[in-house]
């Protein structure tokens, strides 16, 4: 899919053989200080992310016609040269170029983003988004600044950060009943 001006995009990707690529807190911090560093040169708002031990994903706008592509890549090539110098390894580090959807309904980028800060509590890293330093579910909170957090596209979508919390916190809330009761479920 080509990258169009304005659109806001789901872009992910996941490490060769689903295997680790962020091998240590070091190389969670390097990427994100990396993308800090870029995004705006690339003139991109991310309207979330998180990075996961062997994926990530961000939901991204695209705000010139300098594609979101051209700034992946060389985040990532960059990242990927650091990583294997540093744990003396070579080849490549993810699975073929990142994924991406078009995002193009309102509700569907609520649900998105609620979906990308409940990834390490789905994957059972942590018990609450707020745990998870790798995300910037504590910018859409109100719980810490950056300069990568679009304050304008969350006021836009859920209002405030209160909203946003809750809005969160009643999804999780209702995964955990489900877990709970899925042990008791007969499966057929």
């Amino acid at each position: 899919m080509t990258y169009r001006k304005g659109n806001i995009y789901h872009v992910y990707n996941r490490g060769c053989n689903r295997e680790l690529i962020f091998f240590k807190n070091d190389h969670y911090r390097f990427l994100i200080r990396k993308i800090e560093e870029n995004i705006q040169f690339y003139n991109i708002k991310m309207i979330g992310y998180c990075l996961m031990p062997n994926h990530y994903h961000f939901l991204v706008k695209q705000m010139t016609d300098d594609p979101v592509s051209n700034m992946l890549k060389y985040i990532f090539n960059t990242y990927t040269q650091k990583v294997n110098a540093e744990m003396g390894r070579s080849g490549t580090l993810f699975e073929g170029r990142a994924k991406n959807i078009l995002i193009d309904k309102e509700e569907y980028l609520a649900h998105l983003i609620r979906y990308i800060h409940l990834n390490p509590v789905k994957a059972g890293l942590v018990s609450s988004p707020e745990e998870w330093q790798y995300s910037d579910y504590l910018e859409c909170i109100g719980k810490r600044k950056s300069i990568m957090f679009d304050e304008e596209m969350l006021k836009l979508v859920f209002g405030n950060y209160q909203e946003y919390e809750t809005f969160v916190m009643q999804y999780k809330a209702s995964m955990e009943f489900e877990d709970k009761v899925c042990k008791y479920l007969l499966d057929y």
